[in-house]
């Protein structure tokens, strides 16, 4: 299957589910002149795009999974971030956001920085310093990632956040942000559908981090590196990284112990500010 027959696929699924292409368009966070493209095999559609299109028509796991895994073999899977820049940062923000909306259990394991969903604004501004974004832009993109955060007060979706130590202790943002970001790390570990957990630099390692990534359910992994996402739906690639991200939650520390060490690093940036 070649993205011509994927668009038209997914064009006579949404004609016979009787639903007008504007409705699909706005339920699968895109724009109707890109559900256009894809729909007349202008466009090659990512995974992503597929999924939130066959969601958005309620279709059978099977429909989905069939797919999915076409979309994996026509598409481009690696995407440059300064192609999300150019098109706005915040556009792809609201994309992750409908595909989140659609998760009951999302992983996120991070070597980088703070979790998107657990970054402050001042911490969104510092990740997104480096990138040339204009400032009107830069604060789309930060009120795209609050607006995404509110997901996290669902009570139906569980989080689970793997961070290594090493993260909470790069200063980032000025020393009183730093502690204010941590400060929130340990307030979100509070909720009953979100479990923080902290891979201590002291534990014995049998893997290695290599990137960070996202795991939705056990259907679709984003992994970030320097220059570009990747997606993946392909199982192997799933089970690939799910079994990564149970290696580092099964040495992470967790509830009390791993709020103590955070609130311990915190402290340490209150007293380099009174110092300073």
């Amino acid at each position: 299957m070649n993205s011509m027959d994927l668009g038209r696929t997914l064009r006579e699924l949404r004609e016979a589910d009787g639903k007008e292409a504007k409705a699909v368009a706005r339920s699968a966070a895109m724009s109707p002149s890109k559900l256009s493209k894809i729909e007349n095999g202008r466009l090659a559609p990512s995974v992503i795009d597929v999924e939130r299109i066959l969601s958005a028509l309620d279709m059978p796991a099977e429909v989905k999974a069939r797919l999915t895994e076409a979309a994996r073999m026509v598409a481009t899977e690696v995407t440059a971030w300064r192609i999300y820049r150019r098109t706005g940062l915040h556009k792809h923000q609201e994309e992750i956001r409908a595909i989140e909306a659609r998760t009951s259990l999302l992983r996120v394991f991070q070597a980088s920085c703070i979790p998107g969903l657990l970054q402050s604004p001042e911490y969104v501004r510092a990740v997104q310093r480096n990138s040339e974004l204009t400032e009107d832009a830069l604060e789309k993109m930060i009120g795209a990632r609050m607006r995404r955060q509110e997901v996290l007060y669902d009570r139906q979706r569980t989080f689970h956040f793997l961070i290594t130590e090493s993260v909470l202790r790069w200063e980032l943002i000025r020393p009183p942000m730093m502690a204010a970001q941590l400060e929130k790390l340990v307030t979100m570990s509070r909720m009953p559908n979100i479990a923080i957990g902290v891979v201590p630099q002291s534990a014995p390692k049998e893997d290695l981090p290599t990137c960070s990534f996202v795991m939705f359910d056990n259907r679709l992994v984003i992994v970030e590196i320097p220059h570009s996402e990747i997606t993946t739906s392909d199982p192997r690639d799933v089970e690939q990284y799910m079994r990564k991200f149970d290696g580092f939650e099964h040495l992470a520390l967790t509830g009390d112990v791993m709020r103590s060490m955070v609130e311990s690093i915190r402290d340490d940036f209150l007293c380099e500010q009174e110092t300073s």
